[in-house]
């Protein structure tokens, strides 16, 4: 049992680092389980299809990304910094990947949407979920702002769209040009999508 347990963590592990170099389309099973290490008999006994194999990788990428989503936007800051904490956590991440890779991976969610969108629609109705949670998770952010009278929005909802789509087409910009540095305006863009000002408590810590 052990071994068999391990060989999906594998499979899920060459197909998480592969899908993020060089994307979903290039992959073949061959490919993923020579890179995993494992026999291609394996891969059918954990997955019927290399779409049900991208299905749980995204799965495993959003639940590791929720838990640290979770942690950064219920903590004790203020909620503007919150959002901006949630900026340097993403912005650290893809630099430490640059190191490692010597290229900007970008993010799984948004690399997977330009690539598959329009070609397979249980995957696009699974990163549709997975983006309206992360909408969800900080629309209740600029909320709570909004209440403290520190941010000015019409509309909460709009305003949280706005701030993940900044979010991830910084990032796409980021993995364009591979360079962190255009993660760097994504502070200053929030709060201007924001209608606020920076907190006292970050300014006084700049």
């Amino acid at each position: 049992m052990g071994r068999t347990s391990d060989a999906k963590d594998k499979i899920l592990e060459a197909a998480r680092s592969l899908i993020e170099l060089r994307g979903y389309s290039a992959l073949g099973v061959a490919e993923i389980c020579k890179t995993a290490g494992v026999p291609k008999g394996s891969f059918y006994y954990f997955f019927e299809s290399k779409e049900a194999l991208a299905l749980a990788v995204i799965d495993e990428q959003w639940a590791t990304q929720r838990e640290n989503w979770n942690r950064v936007l219920h903590g004790d800051e203020e909620p503007l910094l919150r959002l901006r904490q949630l900026f340097e956590e993403t912005a650290t991440a893809q630099r430490t990947g640059q190191e490692t890779c010597g290229t900007v991976s970008g993010c799984m969610f948004g690399n997977l949407t330009l690539e598959l969108s329009n070609q397979t629609e249980v995957i696009r109705g699974r990163l549709q979920e997975i983006f309206e949670a992360q909408v969800d998770m900080v629309q209740e952010v600029i909320e709570t702002a909004v209440e403290r009278g520190d941010a000015r929005v019409a509309d909460t909802r709009d305003a949280a769209r706005a701030v993940v789509a900044q979010l991830e087409g910084q990032v796409l910009f980021a993995k364009l040009y591979n360079n962190t540095a255009q993660l760097d305006v994504l502070w200053l863009n929030c709060l201007a999508l924001l209608g606020a000002q920076a907190p006292a408590k970050d300014v006084a810590a700049a």
